[in-house]
């Protein structure tokens, strides 16, 4: 592991190529750990950010607040805003994404907290107009599949409970109201327990973790609780289920890679269930989950896209951690 040191509080970490980027703060650390000034400081209001796969575009936005800010590199392109209702009290829902058109687009709620938005980055025009029908769902953590045909949502509903779901983005400009059903994921073999995390293993395949809260204890083959499962969008059906005995948190994934993140990284293999290798000594937040809790940040870190390297931002520095390879070799430092 390597550390490397930072001269201000680390808000967000992305990767671009070798380089780390705190698009908040506007810094960025070289390969050799050098920093450098990127832009100004976006201010306190801005907590964390998303870039584009491009990386053209980028969204600073306050992860529980009304506001956000688009940037193309470090100019300012426009202001963002939410749906005002209960708008601390979850994650803020935006994604920026590519459609296999080869336009960039903006995904958030900028009307309603439970109405899904689709918008063309450049020029700021909604491709989502028509007839909406919302159902009563907050959606929080948005993310773009990378062939731009899936949209990724893990959102809530009352009383509150923590759901995934899938959206066909290419059906839905045809028709916005596709983003008010239920997606592409069945109701069976569905999740009989709380989801507390889900991100993109590929194009096809999404990690789904679960808590301790269930609805039932029906015998279907469904991802129960306390699990991490794989479902395939083409096969609708869960890959591999699998029980774990410690706590999730959040969920990042990068080149077939998943590290979960609450107390400290763990790099987890999503068919079994089984933690390939820890790092207790690299600390993150206890965070699980996407919306009640304010006081338990959510962690900043981010995986490689080609799963070999993972950045997880320290009180002064930022830990970088070599994965071991798929053949098990030990870490060994960059």
């Amino acid at each position: 592991m390597e550390l490397l040191k930072t001269s201000v509080p680390v808000r967000s970490l992305v990767w671009q190529g070798g380089d780390l980027f705190d698009v908040v703060s506007g810094r960025a650390w070289n390969a050799d750990g050098t920093e450098r000034l990127t832009a100004t400081d976006h201010g306190s209001g801005f907590d964390t950010g998303v870039v584009s796969p491009s990386g053209r575009y980028t969204v600073v936005y306050a992860e529980r607040g009304p506001g956000a800010l688009l940037l193309e590199g470090t100019r300012p392109v426009r202001e963002l805003t939410r749906g005002p209702y209960h708008s601390g009290d979850f994650d803020y829902p935006v994604a920026l994404g590519v459609l296999r058109d080869g336009r960039e687009v903006l995904v958030h709620c900028p009307d309603e907290y439970n109405v899904l938005q689709v918008e063309e980055v450049a020029s700021g025009q909604r491709l989502t107009t028509g007839a909406r029908d919302a159902k009563d769902v907050f959606h929080s953590r948005l993310s773009v599949s990378r062939d731009g045909r899936h949209l990724l949502v893990s959102g809530w509903v009352w009383h509150p409970y923590g759901i995934v779901e899938v959206f066909d983005l290419e059906s839905a400009l045809t028709d916005p109201a596709v983003l008010d059903g239920r997606g592409v994921l069945p109701m069976e073999p569905g999740t009989d327990a709380e989801v507390v995390s889900a991100c993109w293993l590929d194009d096809n395949r999404l990690a789904v973790a679960t808590g301790e809260e269930f609805l039932d204890d029906e015998e279907v083959p469904a991802l129960g609780p306390r699990q991490i499962g794989v479902w395939s969008l083409s096969d609708r059906t869960w890959l591999h289920r699998s029980s774990v005995d410690f706590e999730v948190g959040t969920l990042i994934a990068g080149g077939g890679r998943v590290v979960s993140l609450h107390g400290h990284p763990r790099l987890v293999d999503v068919m079994t269930g089984e933690v390939l290798e820890e790092w207790p000594e690299v600390k993150v937040s206890r965070r699980e989950g996407y919306f009640g809790v304010t006081h338990i940040p959510t962690p900043v870190a981010a995986l490689h896209p080609d799963g070999t390297h993972l950045a997880v931002a320290q009180d002064e520095t930022i830990a970088l951690v070599r994965l071991p390879s798929a053949d098990g070799s030990a870490d060994v430092a960059r």
